[in-house]
């Protein structure tokens, strides 16, 4: 039976063609049938018909300022509709695998393979597993909300269109709303015209937990459960998984806006929301567990839980009975919504932890079976009970993040005044100082007092100070995380440890508050890993602290930073050792480690694949516990549709699974020396060549010049600054900018450079094409590097970017693009003479959607090339170079 009325070459075809005549309505024919023009020019060049690309400059550089304006804004908002088109053909692939039983990477396969294993092996993975998607603000989503809200209209009309039998006059209508949607979307402002706001940013990530991962995350343990009975023997209880943590709002570094009170705002906010689901799920509940209370057993501990809510909430109970009489448990789920609208309440009453929510939750679930209905307790309480294990008080857990140098000069600036000159203090001292602070009983610093202080330091102290109110008010669980951006020594751990001590978050040796984060970014930092972790795990106070939170030690490590200090293959090189290196040492202090990957969206900020990624970790590094950022474009792409969240939360699990059942059984993979001196020589040589083209006298001026950086850093991404001081500098530029300007250009340089010299370099060296093939084929750390940089690769498209690259000044440009270009082709023959195939890279669908994309982007491209040329531009021309940057990035699907 079809599980589909469509398919995606026709949702193109009509969404084309719909749009045209949304075009024709809103402008004119005329206009239609320039930007029709355009598109039959840019097909025909990419399709071989046309020898050259210049009738499609010529063309649009001939059209007035108003005239490229409605042809930039036609083509961004064809790939706003494409994208869904596309969006939903992922979900018919995942619909008809799963019908199928031929899906890939999802949770049966994971069971069958942990089917081959003991009961109690099984157990133990179960048990350590713990996902953490960990949603951030970085600015990498160009569209405004208003703008995805549309087309989240739209794709649910498609997906009426093609899962539901309907009349023709039912279609007509679909097809009438989803036309009334692209007039509006056509007739809304594309850019915005202010820059976000860190609450915006957090209602952003609060929208996709809400109204997506709320309802799906049950889904996926029902799934789980139901694969593990098939095949695993014994009757296994399914703990907690996932929980989701966000740093909307409460990430601070290089961010100025996000105050104490946006943070307040934030963490009461996503409160309100998760309680009022639950009181919608219970309220749901009520309308099932409609059993007459003469015609079953409420056993013993249901009636004290009961008669206890009653002597709790006595008002609320009358109202109960008069409205349930002989329905025990509506009384009980009635008197649990509102002991829920009491949390937070001045009322006495409400739930003082979700543990007692979910304590009541399993008193329902057992007095069901004990009246034979555990069916009832699958289908209707086990969901409920998941959510709110999943989603606790907090909705996801916050976030707290700032730089390291922030804390040092705050307590430097502090300590004057008790005349201690804490910046002329050695490392060792600063150690010591903070040590014997913590463990004392009497506070050195009183955090509410900041006068004299600089707005920096002030800020610092505001937000410690603030940290134990919230904890009080919301609960340690919903903000007890706080990670250090630059984390070289160890002293920058100890700083916020005595901050936090200062606040009364910690009291050593009993309680501690917080997990204090370290951020290894820099080389520096990676390499001294033992010297920082070491240095912490002997030290008397941050033993102590790590003792009361479990011995559980969360490290988190930079790819986006370190990408962009070493380069792709250097710094992937770098992670993967420092991971082993880190896992070495916490396994020398008997402390279990969980690794926090800093991704971002695109291949060179550590994007890719994720269920590749976590298969592709060492295994020493594989508690079972892992946490992950989510970031910009990639968060809608990956939540903003139920069925692709519910995927992609599959292949996590799924991963991650098979990867601790891996780690159990060999704690320590055996890698031949042989590749990792391989690597060593590639990586070596590849960051060298990175390092000697950034530090090339005019690189800087190059980059600027052919690339829309200037453009970039001035549109309303996001609520942070696009750099950390203001100045012209790769270094000093934040690493999703840089990014994104390559992407822009279509030169992915940030995702490929540099490994041809490595590769090379492994060769002349002596090594063998067939060495570099057996670690392709076995190593799945190597074979995820080159499989992502083939990726950044395809995306490449040197012929726009020579286009790019004739901006910049003549002597600039054949100093630097003809590099760039020859790297680019060694590296392309390389990675296919590797993998030993013809196409750069295996996925089909990765051809079939670049085929379907360039000939759309290209017009957009050469626009954004001729008005960056303009040495003065009206501000017709100014928005309309501001909306080429979201056009291609919707073209690419990618920003930064």
């Amino acid at each position: 039976m079809p599980t589909h009325n469509r398919e995606i070459s026709r949702d193109v075809r009509e969404l084309g063609e719909l749009l045209g005549e949304v075009l024709k309505d809103q402008t004119s024919r005329q206009a239609f049938e320039t930007v029709e023009s355009c598109r039959q020019t840019a097909v025909e060049y990419r399709s071989g018909e046309r020898e050259s690309r210049d009738p499609l400059v010529a063309e649009l550089e001939g059209l007035s300022p108003h005239q490229q304006r409605i042809v930039v804004r036609a083509f961004t908002t064809y790939f706003e509709l494409i994208n869904l088109a596309e969006e939903r053909e992922r979900v018919r692939t995942i619909r008809t695998e799963s019908n199928e039983g031929t899906l890939e990477d999802g949770l049966s396969a994971a069971a069958a393979e942990l089917g081959e294993e003991d009961v109690d092996t099984v157990h133990q993975v179960l048990d350590d597993v713990l996902i953490e998607p960990t949603f951030t603000a970085h600015p990498t989503e160009a569209r405004r909300k208003t703008v995805k809200s549309k087309l989240r209209d739209i794709s649910t009309h498609l997906e009426t269109l093609d899962e539901r039998l309907l009349t023709e006059k039912e279609q007509s209508q679909v097809w009438r709303d989803i036309d009334a949607e692209v007039t509006s979307l056509w007739q809304t402002p594309q850019v915005r015209n202010r820059q976000p706001e860190p609450e915006d940013e957090a209602r952003n990530v609060q929208w996709y937990l809400e109204n997506t991962l709320f309802d799906v995350v049950s889904e996926v343990y029902d799934e789980l459960a139901d694969a593990i009975d098939a095949e695993v023997d014994g009757d296994l209880e399914i703990p907690k998984l996932f929980e989701f943590r966000s740093w909307a709002g409460s990430d601070r570094d290089g961010n100025p806006y996000v105050t104490p009170e946006v943070t307040s705002n934030t963490l009461e906010r996503q409160r309100e929301v998760v309680l009022e689901k639950y009181r919608e799920q219970l309220k749901h509940l009520s309308g099932v567990l409609s059993q007459d209370g003469s015609r079953i057993d409420t056993d013993g501990e249901f009636e004290a839980s009961l008669e206890e809510d009653r002597e709790r909430l006595p008002g609320s109970a009358r109202m109960a009975e008069e409205r349930y009489p002989d329905e025990p448990y509506r009384q009980k789920l009635k008197l649990m919504r509102e002991r829920l609208a009491r949390v937070g309440d001045v009322r006495p009453g409400g739930y003082d932890d979700v543990d007692e929510l979910l304590n009541d939750l399993e008193i329902i679930a057992q007095s069901l079976r004990n009246n034979v209905a555990e069916n009832v307790v699958e289908a209707h309480v086990d969901p409920i009970r998941r959510q709110v294990a999943t989603f606790g008080f907090s909705l996801a857990s916050l976030d707290l993040r700032e730089h390291q140098q922030k804390h040092t000069d705050a307590i430097a600036e502090a300590l004057e005044s008790e005349g201690i000159d804490y910046y002329d203090l050695s490392e060792a001292e600063r150690v010591t100082f903070l040590t014997d602070a913590v463990l004392q009983d009497e506070p050195v610093l009183d955090l509410s007092e900041t006068d004299g202080l600089s707005e920096d330091s002030a800020r610092v102290f505001e937000l410690f100070d603030s940290l134990a109110d919230w904890q009080t008010e919301y609960g340690v669980e919903a903000i007890d995380t706080y990670a250090i951006s630059m984390t070289d020594e160890p002293s920058h751990v100890l700083e916020v440890l005595f901050l936090a001590d200062q606040a009364g978050v910690v009291s050593l040796p009993e309680h501690s508050g917080i997990d204090i984060v370290p951020l290894l970014e820099t080389e520096y930092a990676l390499s001294g890993a033992r010297r920082i972790m070491g240095t912490l795990f002997e030290n008397e106070a941050y033993s102590q602290a790590l003792e009361a939170r479990g011995r559980t030690q969360e490290i988190m490590l930079g790819y986006s930073d370190s990408n962009k200090e070493n380069g792709f293959l250097a710094a992937n090189w770098s992670l993967f050792k420092n991971q082993r290196r880190l896992g070495e040492i916490c396994d020398d202090y008997d402390v279990q480690m969980r690794l926090f990957h800093g991704r971002g969206g695109s291949i060179s900020r550590g994007g890719g694949p994720m269920n590749e990624a976590l298969l592709a970790l060492p295994n020493n590094t594989i508690t079972g516990q892992v946490k992950f950022t989510e970031q910009g474009e990639a968060i809608a792409e990956k939540y903003g549709n139920p069925r692709i969240a519910e995927r992609n939360i599959e292949q996590m699990l799924n991963a991650q699974l098979r990867a601790r059942k891996q780690a159990i059984n060999q704690p320590e993979e055996e890698i031949p020396s042989e590749w990792t001196d391989a690597m060593e020589t590639m990586a070596d040589a590849a960051r060298q060549e990175y390092r000697n083209l950034l530090e090339s006298d005019g690189f800087v001026r190059y980059f600027e010049q052919a690339t829309p950086i200037t453009v970039i850093e001035d549109l309303n991404l996001g609520s942070r600054p696009a750099s950390r001081s203001g100045e012209r500098s790769v270094e000093d530029l934040r690493a999703i900018p840089w990014v994104f300007s390559w992407t822009q250009s279509r030169c992915i340089l940030p995702g490929w450079y540099a490994v041809a010299t490595g590769i090379e370099a492994y060769l002349e060296d002596g090594g063998s094409m067939e060495t570099l093939r057996e670690m392709y084929d076995e190593w799945p750390f190597f074979r995820t590097t080159l499989d992502n940089a083939a990726l950044s690769l395809s995306r490449t498209d040197l012929e726009i970017a020579a286009q790019y690259a004739d901006i910049a000044d003549p002597d600039l440009r054949e100093r630097f693009f003809s590099r760039i270009t020859a790297e680019f082709e060694r590296a392309l023959e390389l990675i296919t003479e590797i993998g030993r195939r013809d196409e750069l890279h295996p996925r089909d669908w990765l051809g079939e959607n670049l085929e379907r994309r360039n000939p759309y982007v290209d017009p957009l491209n050469v626009l954004q090339v001729h008005l960056l040329e303009q040495t003065h531009r009206t501000d017709i021309e100014e928005r309309t170079l501001r909306l080429t940057v979201k056009g291609i990035a919707a073209g690419m699907k990618n920003t930064g």
